[in-house]
């Protein structure tokens, strides 16, 4: 969701306006869509699956979910979608301020270096090639100030929930890291 504000923010040509007047993302956030059909996802009615992947969003989703109403208005259509429970979402702030409550909080970690080369296959696969995509190394740096940037916001900072249980995915498969997350959630509705 954020990436999706993000991208929006980047096509409308908004991002240097924002930093020195974040209060003018508001009529943007009252007009823009996002949608979730399977596993693609809608803003205004267009597919930006990949797009929101896009390295020019990574290097910005971080300063545009820093702003407060971005951050209420995001918070705000996740609690909605929550509201029955049973769902399963991700992000920096789920478990912390979106569903401090739920029954089942996963904080997954991994090492830099293992996230910048999963980033990496992810970009090459995406592209069809290395061509314009960032070294690992830089991944890595990019990555790195992320999640400071995200640990240092005012607003709803990356930080894990005292109730999660985390998971080091470093060594780990995508299939071994969902089996594990299933078994966890299945230990909580058995009980």
């Amino acid at each position: 969701m954020y990436r999706s504000v993000t991208l929006e923010v980047l096509d409308e040509g908004l991002l240097e306006h924002l930093h020195g007047h974040p209060g003018a993302i508001e009529p943007l956030l009252g007009s823009i869509q996002i949608e979730f059909d399977g596993d693609r996802v809608l803003l205004d009615g267009r597919d930006v699956t990949l797009a929101i992947r896009e390295n020019r969003v990574s290097l910005n989703v971080s300063f545009i979910s820093s702003l407060k109403p971005v951050r209420d208005a995001m918070v705000g259509i996740q609690r909605e979608m929550g509201k029955n429970r049973g769902v399963v979402m991700d992000g920096r702030d789920i478990a912390t301020v979106v569903f401090p409550d739920a029954e089942l909080k996963i904080f997954l970690v991994a090492a830099v270096s293992e996230r910048a080369k999963r980033r990496y296959a992810e970009l090459v696969q995406k592209k069809g090639g290395t061509s314009g995509i960032p070294s690992v190394e830089e991944l890595e740096r990019e990555i790195l100030q992320r999640d400071r940037k995200d640990a240092e916001r005012a607003h709803a900072p990356l930080k894990k929930h005292e109730d999660a249980v985390e998971v080091d995915t470093s060594s780990l498969t995508i299939e071994e890291q969902v089996a594990l997350v299933y078994d966890f959630a299945l230990e909580k509705t058995a009980g």
